[in-house]
């Protein structure tokens, strides 16, 4: 690895701006935050808030109108290092049917491989290793159309995965899903994460799903409106519902319990938090 790409930070925006009208108002306005190597990090937002436009432009796939983006060290503003950092840094889009080129599920996850100059010799235990990774391993001869939206997008990340890279992006990846096909994708991202030190921004606007993150960043006007850990952030439900979101049913009811007067902590997030707060609050002595 060259010196220039030696970094602790997969991904740098320092000052960052976007706007796709320059008589318009900014896409995204002046956001600089750091993510830190092998964290889980989602954004939130409302629809226009910027989420996806700041995936594109963690990916070179937008350059900022002001600002700079880092990506493991390499300024996506210049051209000689996009192919570089689009290695690093893997990008799965919302719809898996616009990201599957192959007729077959193993040809697919070899596409990103051929296009780098992989050796075949290389590329078919990549292959493997990202098809077992995101247990597609059954379906490697499969046509991709007669899989379910959420194995096809399973595949979309072996696609990805196979290339290797430091950084995976994932905007809105869940959103065409049924609730089954959202938990086994996020389970699998997640699985990557902790198993192979991958960095994740995971791109949501469901709340439950930003809860598993090691933390949240929430968009409002293409600007930063709230940063923090899960439990932090979701414990402050006046404040997201006046940015127009919601937060996760556990994390409302504990609001409410408060607000009645049982005193409850912040970050209870999910059932099992709630069952455990309220046992120990109702039932200290067992």
């Amino acid at each position: 690895m060259s010196e220039n790409t030696q970094t602790t930070h997969p991904l740098e925006l320092t000052d960052v701006s976007f706007g796709y009208d320059p008589q318009g108002p900014l896409a995204v306005n002046h956001v600089s935050f750091t993510i830190q190597k092998g964290s889980f990090v989602a954004i939130l937002g409302h629809n226009g808030s910027g989420k996806s436009t700041l995936a594109k432009l963690m990916n070179a796939l937008y350059l900022p109108t002001e600002g700079q983006v880092l990506v493991c060290g390499m300024d996506t503003t210049d051209d000689d290092l996009l192919w570089d950092i689009r290695k690093r840094a893997g990008m799965v889009f919302q719809n898996p049917d616009n990201q599957i080129v192959a007729t077959v599920v193993r040809e697919d996850v070899a596409f990103g491989l051929e296009n780098m100059g992989v050796p075949q010799p290389e590329m078919i235990p990549r292959i493997d290793a990202a098809l077992k990774a995101v247990r597609m391993t059954d379906h490697a001869a499969a046509a991709p159309h007669m899989l379910s939206g959420g194995q096809k997008q399973r595949v979309a990340v072996a696609g990805v995965l196979a290339m290797e890279p430091e950084v995976m992006i994932l905007d809105e990846v869940t959103a065409m899903l049924d609730p089954s096909g959202r938990a086994e994708v996020l389970s699998t991202v997640r699985k990557l994460n902790r198993d192979k030190g991958i960095t994740v921004v995971w791109i949501t606007h469901f709340m439950e799903e930003a809860a598993q993150a090691d933390r949240v960043v929430v968009l409002s006007k293409g600007a930063v409106a709230m940063d923090g850990p899960p439990g932090e952030i979701f414990s402050q439900v006046e404040e997201l519902q006046a940015l127009g979101l919601d937060v996760p049913p556990m994390a409302a009811l504990a609001g409410e319990l408060r607000r009645a007067g049982l005193l409850l902590p912040q970050g209870i997030l999910t059932v099992a938090d709630m069952v455990k707060e309220l046992k120990q609050t109702l039932c200290p002595s067992r």
